[in-house]
C-alpha cells in the first residue's frame, strides 16, 4: 500500500465539520495573495479572470540546479525535467521505496512562491479526493521545497485526446459530468484550480477523468482570481467546448487547438462544427457565458461548478455509441453485400464479388446430375417408409408416445431472478458492512451506503487476509440460474468474483464444501459472470477475492488501498 505523508495522513482524522483549508493554514488559491505578490506570466488561451502582477520578472536561474539520479530524502530519485520554468521545475522521478513512479515540483526555499506552495499541497493533500491526482508528500528540506504527487503512466493528458479528433457526445457527457462534480466538491472545501485546461486533466484507461495540480499550479504560477469559481466553471466549459469541436473557445489558438476565427465572437459549438449534440453545446455556452451576457436566453447560466453538476445531471441520458463491426481482412464490405449499393453514390472499396463457378458441363456433368437425383430419390423413399410405419404404429397404440428427451438439457431464459434477501458471509466472523448488504440489490438514495470492504495494506489478492469477502443471495426457492450481472465501486487492477452455489443463506457451511459455478477477472467497474451450463439452486455466493487499488475517499473518509464495493447485483435465468 502506498504510504501517505504526513500532510495526508490528517485525512482520516478530519470530522468534516470545518473546512479543509482551514487545517492547511487557509492556504488556497482563493487565498495565496503572497503567490501574487511574485510575479508570474500570462498563460497563453486561458480564460478571463486570473489575474497576475507584473512585477518581478520571472527567473530561471532560481531554479535548483539538480540533475538525473539525485535523490531527495534518500527516498525520491529524479529521472527526467519535464518542465523548468519561472523559478522552479518539474520532474518524473521513482520513489525508491514503494517502487513506484511519482512526480514532483521543485523551487529554492527563499522563492517568494515556496510558502504558498507548500500551503496549496498540504489543502489539497487533506481533500483526499480519488478524482484528484493525489498530493503524496509536501516538505521543506535543505534550502529546497518540494511537491510529490502520484504520477499515472496509464492515463493519456486531455490534450492527446483530443488532437484525433472531436469527442463522441457521450466521451464529451462523461467529461463534463466527472470533472464538474469533481471542481464541486474541492470548491465545498474552499480549493479551486485556477488553471484547469487539458493539459492538466487526465483520461485513464477505465474512461475515468483525474484531475492533476489542484490549488498547487496556480501557487506555482502565482496565479489568482477574484471570482475563483466562475473561474473554474469556465474553463470545465471551454473544456467540454473543446470536446465537442476540436476548437479553444477564444481567438487565440491554445493547447495544440485551433482558435476561432477572429472577429466572430464565442459562437455554439453547434454552430462550429455539424452533428454537434444539442445539449451539449447549450450547456458549454451556460458555462462559457455567465456573466449575466446570456440573460437573453431562456437556460440561466452557470457560474459555479456545482450549478453546472446539477445542470448536467438534469439532462436526458447520453447513451454510448453503439459497436461498429470491422470488415475482416480480405473480406467484403457490409454495407454492398447482397448487391447493395455504396453508401453516397461512391465506388465499392473491397474486392469484387467472386462469381459463381459454371455448371458441369459434358459427360461427367451428367453422370453426377444422375447420382444426386438418384440419392434423393432413394431418402424420399426411406423417409415415407418411416413416416408410414410411424403411424401404422400410432394407430395401434392407445397412449402417446413418450420422448426419450429428459429436461436435463436446460438453456438460458433471459429471465430477471428476484432476490428476495441476502446476508454477508463472514465465516471468521468479521463482516465488512452487514447493514449495507440490501442496498447491492434495491434502490437507495444515500451513495455513501454501498456495500463496501474495507482497505488493505497489500493485494490485489485478498486471500491472504480472509480467503476474500462477498454475499449470499436468496432467491426465493429454487430457480435456473445462468448469469449474474455485478457492478463495481472501483475499477483498477484487479478485482476477482466467483459465483458458488450455498446451501443456506445462514452461511454456516464453509467455502470448500460449495460447488464452485463460474470466476473472472476484470480491470472495469462492471462484469458479467456466464455459467456454462444454467442450474438450479436457491442460494447463491458471490465472492470477492482480489480487489484493486484506489486512493482515499473524501466522502467517507476510506484510506488508499486495496478496496472493492459493490453497488448493484443483477441475476439471470
Amino acid at each position: 500500500m502506498a504510504e501517505r505523508s504526513t500532510a495526508a495522513v490528517d485525512v482520516a482524522g478530519n470530522s468534516g465539520h470545518e473546512p479543509l483549508t482551514a487545517k492547511a493554514g487557509k492556504a488556497t488559491a482563493d487565498g495565496a495573495e503572497a503567490a501574487i505578490k511574485a510575479g508570474t506570466q500570462k498563460d497563453a488561451g486561458r480564460t478571463d479572470g486570473k489575474k497576475t502582477d507584473p512585477g518581478k520578472p520571472a527567473r530561471d536561474d532560481r531554479t535548483p540546479e539538480l540533475h538525473s539520479g539525485h535523490k531527495l530524502a534518500r527516498r525520491y530519485r529524479l529521472e527526467e525535467c519535464v518542465t523548468r520554468l519561472e523559478g522552479f521545475s518539474s520532474w518524473r522521478a521513482v520513489d525508491e521505496k514503494l517502487r513506484r513512479a511519482v512526480g514532483v515540483h521543485l523551487l529554492p526555499a527563499d522563492h517568494p512562491r515556496a510558502r504558498p506552495v507548500l500551503a496549496a499541497a498540504r489543502s489539497a493533500a487533506l481533500l483526499g479526493d480519488p478524482r484528484f491526482v493525489q498530493v503524496l508528500d509536501a516538505v521543506e528540506e535543505n534550502d529546497l521545497v518540494y511537491v510529490v504527487h502520484e504520477w499515472l503512466p496509464d492515463a493519456t493528458e486531455l490534450t492527446n485526446v483530443l488532437a484525433s479528433g472531436p469527442m463522441e457526445p457521450h466521451d464529451a457527457y462523461q467529461l463534463v459530468s466527472q470533472v464538474s462534480q469533481a471542481m464541486a466538491a474541492a470548491h465545498r472545501e474552499g480549493l479551486a484550480h485556477l488553471r484547469l485546461h487539458p493539459g492538466s486533466v487526465l483520461r485513464t484507461g477505465t474512461g475515468q477523468y483525474r484531475i492533476r495540480g489542484l490549488a498547487v499550479m496556480a501557487a506555482l504560477r502565482g496565479i489568482t482570481s477574484d471570482r475563483p469559481q466562475q473561474t473554474d466553471t469556465e474553463a470545465i466549459g471551454a473544456l467540454l467546448y473543446a470536446a465537442l469541436t476540436q476548437r479553444w473557445p477564444y481567438e487565440d489558438s491554445a493547447h495544440g487547438l485551433p482558435g476561432l476565427p477572429k472577429g466572430v465572437g464565442l459562437i455554439a459549438p453547434d454552430q462550429v462544427r455539424a452533428g454537434v449534440h444539442r445539449g451539449l453545446s447549450e450547456l458549454a455556452m451556460r458555462a462559457l457565458v455567465n456573466d449575466g451576457s446570456a440573460a437573453s436566453r431562456p437556460e440561466k447560466p452557470c457560474t459555479t461548478p456545482e450549478e453546472l453538476s446539477k445542470a448536467v445531471a438534469a439532462m436526458p441520458r447520453i447513451r454510448p455509441p453503439e459497436p461498429s463491426f470491422t470488415t475482416p481482412p480480405g473480406g467484403y464490405p457490409r454495407s454492398h453485400a447482397y448487391g447493395q449499393q455504396p453508401p453516397h453514390g461512391g465506388s465499392p472499396t473491397g474486392p469484387l464479388p467472386v462469381p459463381p463457378p459454371p455448371p458441369l458441363q459434358g459427360r461427367t456433368g451428367r453422370a453426377l446430375k444422375w447420382s444426386v437425383a438418384a440419392l434423393l430419390i432413394a431418402a424420399l423413399g426411406l423417409a415415407s417408409w418411416q413416416l408410414a410405419d410411424t403411424l401404422l404404429k400410432d394407430g395401434q397404440e392407445d397412449r402417446p408416445q413418450i420422448s426419450d428427451s429428459t429436461s436435463d438439457d436446460r438453456k438460458p431464459t433471459g429471465e430477471p431472478l428476484k432476490i428476495v434477501d441476502a446476508q454477508e458471509y463472514a465465516p471468521d466472523g468479521t463482516p465488512q458492512g452487514a447493514d449495507r448488504v440490501k442496498n447491492t440489490y434495491t434502490k437507495y438514495d444515500d451513495p455513501n451506503d454501498v456495500w463496501r470492504s474495507r482497505t488493505y495494506n497489500d493485494g490485489p489478492s485478498l486471500k491472504q487476509y480472509k480467503g476474500g469477502v462477498g454475499i449470499i443471495y436468496d432467491l426465493g426457492g429454487k430457480q435456473q440460474l445462468s448469469s449474474a450481472d455485478v457492478k463495481l465501486l472501483y475499477g483498477g487492477k484487479y478485482t476477482e468474483v466467483s459465483l458458488y452455489e450455498a446451501k443456506s443463506l445462514s452461511g454456516a457451511e464453509s467455502l470448500k464444501s460449495m460447488k464452485k459455478l463460474a470466476t473472472k477477472k476484470t480491470s472495469a467497474d462492471s462484469l458479467n459472470l456466464s455459467l456454462k451450463d444454467p442450474v438450479e439452486t436457491q442460494y447463491v455466493l458471490l465472492w470477492i477475492t482480489a480487489a484493486p487499488y484506489s486512493g482515499a475517499d473524501a466522502q467517507t473518509y476510506a484510506g488508499a488501498g486495496y478496496k472493492q464495493g459493490i453497488t448493484n447485483v443483477k441475476f439471470t435465468g
